[in-house]
């Protein structure tokens, strides 16, 4: 991997390898862009194979952010950070050595909770940096919010694509039952959707089963399903050459990040297939309006109207693409930078102004 080269491609205006002893940290925080606002991209902590895939996972989640914040109307730029480590590994002085990497940018960069990291782990970190959101809660956590996203996407999908202007009595595959996929399937089974689930994790399975009558299948079985919507709300790469040949549903839309291996080449794969992709920053952009809005002062019907516009930008992300025959990832993109070009300009005469 030519570090350099790459990020200069992906556009990022900083990247820091953070790395201590006593504690032994290893951390990477991507900053893609700040020309709007703070970049803003929660916290993840997992025991990658290698740096290089760290910082990959870094990179495209940093810049997904700069996109999922500017289709969301978020005053935010991207950003994201990741520690290298085992769950069963982190210890306060771990998370505490961090907060004092994310203070050292001195309010460049907001993160917040992502995979392996609890509320309380953002407590911690809170006490070496005032840069963090959802340390208060104040919602609930951010799955619930980031799920009813989710279904406001599978909404439009289904409008745009099935003509369906209700979710009762479509079938659903979801991919992953964590926090999010839960509530994603139980708001499907409220809206009386018939649901299919999977999860390496057995026991989250069965609850599924047991409180929506989801039916288990094996995770290599959900990717051929006969069904209207795939859901993936686990891991991202699973959107991918040997995947995609396989799915039989309508409509892709779930709650992972970075879905797509390779966003050209899938991209177009789908679109080859007739398959209806939301785009994944677009879609669980629920999470950074809540937290956001959290960190502004927090009104859940504010939170709530802005989360429900997701469906609305998904149909102009979908028509765009019919329109001018691109990829409704590339759509997506093209609404995103059309947005940060008027934010910029609306900035810079702001202080112009001034």
């Amino acid at each position: 991997m030519k570090l350099f080269e790459t990020v200069n491609e992906m556009g990022h205006e900083q990247v820091l390898f953070c790395h201590g002893k006593d504690p032994d940290i290893k951390a990477i925080i991507a900053i893609h862009d700040t020309s709007i606002g703070p970049a803003m991209g929660a916290t993840r902590l997992l025991p990658y194979v290698n740096e290089e895939v760290a910082l990959k996972d870094a990179l495209r989640l940093s810049r997904g952010m700069t996109y999922k914040a500017a289709c969301a109307n978020i005053p935010v730029g991207g950003g994201k950070a990741v520690i290298i480590a085992k769950p069963e590994h982190k210890t306060e002085d771990l998370l505490r050595a961090y907060g004092r990497f994310v203070e050292s940018l001195q309010g460049r960069f907001i993160t917040g909770q992502d995979m392996n990291l609890t509320p309380q782990d953002i407590r911690v970190i809170n006490k070496e940096t005032k840069h963090v959101v959802g340390v208060e809660e104040k919602s609930g956590g951010p799955a619930p919010v980031t799920a009813w996203g989710v279904i406001q996407g599978i909404k439009a999908a289904a409008q745009f694509r099935l003509q369906a202007g209700q979710l009762k009595g479509l079938k659903v595959a979801v991919q992953g039952l964590g926090n999010v996929g839960q509530n994603v399937c139980q708001y499907l089974h409220e809206h009386g959707a018939s649901l299919y689930v999977t999860d390496v994790n057995s026991e989250k399975a069965e609850q599924v089963k047991r409180l929506f009558g989801a039916k288990i299948v094996e995770p290599n079985e959900i990717y051929s399903l006969d069904v209207d919507v795939f859901s993936p709300c686990a891991f991202g790469g699973i959107l991918n050459s040997d995947t995609i040949p396989n799915i039989r549903a309508t409509i892709i839309a779930g709650a992972a990040n970075n879905q797509l291996d390779n966003e050209i080449i899938h991209g177009m794969m789908l679109a080859e297939k007739q398959i209806l992709y939301c785009p994944d920053y677009v879609i669980n952009s629920g999470g950074l309006i809540n937290v956001y809005n959290e960190m502004i002062g927090y009104d859940e019907k504010k939170v709530f109207q802005q989360i429900n516009g997701i469906y609305d930008t998904l149909l102009a992300i979908f028509t765009l693409a019919q329109h001018k025959k691109i990829t409704t990832n590339d759509a997506a993109k093209q609404l995103a930078e059309d947005r940060i070009i008027s934010a910029r300009k609306l900035k810079a005469k702001e202080l112009v102004r001034v």
